[in-house]
């Protein structure tokens, strides 16, 4: 909607409301007239019995004992002798003489009274009725154009939440997992409270520290542990809210935020999502003047520019920084880059204590175990899951977490919410069959993780699970492994081809396929583990059109080399499907007793799944080897 809309817009309801306002008025005018009018019915019970020549007839007859003259509303009121309870009410004359005679001659009590006081009084009192309201309203409505007024003044203004001492209620003993993240930002809680300790050997503190990590693995905790622990003025705001549909909003956020912070330094400024914000300029399409481009041309500049902001630190938080504009990288804006990564089995041990704390845990649970089955969790996911494991045990009546609910939240974490049991039927059977072969083969393979557990209770859209957990923190993977992935992960379909042959194969392996034909083309394309040698082909991530760079993806080899990567992918993954089909039948003996005790069970643990395939079977663990 641009902007000549919404000034027409603007109008219309202006003008609805005069509308309103004068019709509300003038229905408030006439409330003096229908209030101080005499109601018909009233006028009919109020009619007088007893005309004006009556009257005279029965002052002269001596059967009036009282009257009394209300000359402002022409009405005299008469007692009569004998029904002086009932008095008549009589229309009186311009000019009464006559009957003030005869009441004079026949000595009848007579005098003057007056309505007008009263009927000032009222009208007073019915004016006030609808002055009150109206005055109200013109307030009401005075008041809504001084705070629009005073909006318009202020658009420019920051959002920023401002804290002169953060009280945040966090400090750096709640942050565990990412020491090496705390050990550089705790340099910064040191400047701001012992500067002369750096300035003494010529150390100049950064201006800008840049948090960069996945999501859930801390960067807004440690910002707000940095303010619990630097006991300085703290500003925080989110890098969408610089930016507005209005031109140079943002960038007049930015200025005053940073004329704020001069004001109260030093100080620290946390800007959280900054890509928001940050993004690379002359990304738009077509050229034209961006809003987003202005507001970072302001930050870039408040940041480091002819000025400078000496005394205010600023910490940016991110976990796209692939996308950030160059200039607000380099140093003298963002001098530091703090990884913020996921924890280890260390770190993931020091988060589990911290989440404990508060939580009521069965002495028999180790956290050190929990730690280890959980690789690749991230803080809050790790909060995450001591939440879900007290959520169960409050559920199920239980005074304390045990090792049950920590196992069940940990399945509800990773897969999802737990489904209804299967039935005894032939779909059971083959799905029970399926899992097995990924457990099986993962365990015959000795390049594989250990099995976990195996399962047939449906979670999320699986309808069985297997789970691998590895021994240790993995951050290289050989070619062994990876083919022992590959061979593993089509070992279910190898299973449902050798028990119910070919043309009973199912759709259950569609995800498995999926993941083994990204695998297989990682290691031609990416890794250099195929006959094409060690070439990377392709980029690990696609390029994006709103990020400046090219509309489409330019391949970086030649038509003949995509059917060599197409064969050397198709090559790989038919080796390792014939592979875990030979595995499999060697092993049927083992297979069908697992099937069976599966299917009666519905889950086997890890380490009695090994028992048996040991028991079963006493050959040399196979190696997995393809040929270069």
């Amino acid at each position: 909607m641009t902007n000549f809309h919404k000034k027409a817009l603007s109008k219309q309801h202006s003008s609805k409301r005069i509308a309103l306002t004068g019709a509300l008025a003038a229905s408030l005018i006439m409330l003096p007239g229908v209030f101080g009018s005499t109601p018909a019915l009233a006028q009919k019970a109020e009619r007088e019995t007893l005309t004006y020549g009556n009257l005279l007839k029965a002052t002269k007859n001596n059967q009036v004992d009282k009257v009394e003259l209300d000359e402002a509303e022409q009405i005299a009121t008469v007692y009569l002798k004998g029904k002086k309870d009932t008095p008549q009410r009589v229309r009186l004359l311009e000019n009464n003489t006559e009957l003030i005679n005869k009441l004079k001659e026949n000595k009848v009590e007579f005098g003057e009274v007056s309505s007008a006081n009263s009927r000032a009084a009222v009208g007073l009192l019915i004016n006030l009725m609808w002055i009150l309201p109206l005055l109200a309203l013109m307030l009401l409505f005075l008041r809504r154009s001084t705070n629009a007024s005073s909006q318009a003044m202020n658009f420019g203004k920051s959002k920023a939440r401002f804290q002169m001492e953060a009280k945040t209620g966090v400090t750096f003993n709640d942050v565990a997992g990412i020491e090496e993240a705390k050990e550089e930002l705790q340099e910064v809680v040191t400047f701001l409270k012992l500067p002369e300790k750096f300035t003494a050997v010529g150390a100049r503190i950064p201006k800008g520290v840049l948090l960069v990590g996945p999501p859930g693995t801390g960067k807004t905790l440690l910002a707000k542990a940095i303010a619990g622990e630097a006991g300085v003025p703290f500003f925080s705001i989110s890098g969408s809210e610089f930016v507005e549909m209005f031109v140079g909003v943002g960038a007049s956020r930015v200025r005053d935020l940073f004329k704020k912070a001069k004001d109260n330094a030093p100080c620290i400024i946390f800007i959280d999502e900054i890509d928001a914000v940050g993004r690379q300029r002359g990304a738009g399409i077509g050229g034209g003047n961006d809003e987003r481009e202005q507001t970072l041309n302001q930050l870039l500049t408040e940041m480091d520019g002819f000025e400078g902001n000496t005394g205010i630190i600023i910490i940016a938080a991110t976990n796209r920084p692939d996308v950030l504009d160059s200039a607000l990288l380099r140093p003298g804006r963002f001098d530091r880059q703090v990884i913020v990564d996921a924890p280890d089995m260390k770190g993931r041990l020091e988060i589990l204590q911290v989440h404990s704390r508060n939580k009521k845990v069965d002495k028999s649970v180790s956290l050190e175990a929990i730690a280890r089955r959980t690789p690749g969790f991230t803080g809050a996911d790790l909060a995450n899951l001591l939440n879900e494991a007290a959520i169960l045990t409050a559920r199920r009546r239980k005074e304390s977490i045990t090792l049950l609910e920590i196992d069940d939240a940990v399945d509800r974490v990773v897969a999802g919410m737990e489904g209804t049991p299967l039935v005894d039927s032939k779909s059971k059977r083959l799905i029970a069959y399926h899992e097995v072969g990924h457990a099986l083969v993962g365990t015959l393979l000795k390049e594989h993780d250990p099995v976990q557990k195996v399962t047939l209770i449906p979670r999320g859209q699986a309808q069985g699970l297997t789970w691998f957990t590895p021994n240790e923190e993995q951050g290289l993977i050989s070619r062994s492994q990876l083919l022992a992935r590959i061979t593993s992960t089509l070992a279910g379909r190898a299973a449902e081809e050798i028990v119910f042959g070919k043309p009973e194969v199912t759709t259950g392996a569609g995800d498995d396929l999926q993941k083994v034909s990204g695998m297989a083309r990682q290691m031609v394309t990416r890794f250099g583990m195929s006959d094409l040698g060690p070439l990377s082909l392709e980029n690990q991530s696609s390029p994006e059109v709103f990020l400046g760079r090219d509309w489409m993806n330019k391949s970086e080899y030649s038509e003949e080399i995509a059917a060599k990567i197409d064969s050397q992918v198709r090559e790989i993954i038919n080796h390792c499907y014939i592979k875990s089909k030979e595995l499999l039948e060697e092993n049927r003996r083992a297979m069908e007793y697992l099937v069976d005790l599966l299917s009666d069970q519905e889950t086997i643990e890890g380490d009695l799944f090994r028992k048996i395939v040991g028991e079963y079977t006493q050959l040399p663990e196979p190696t997995l080897v393809v040929s270069q």
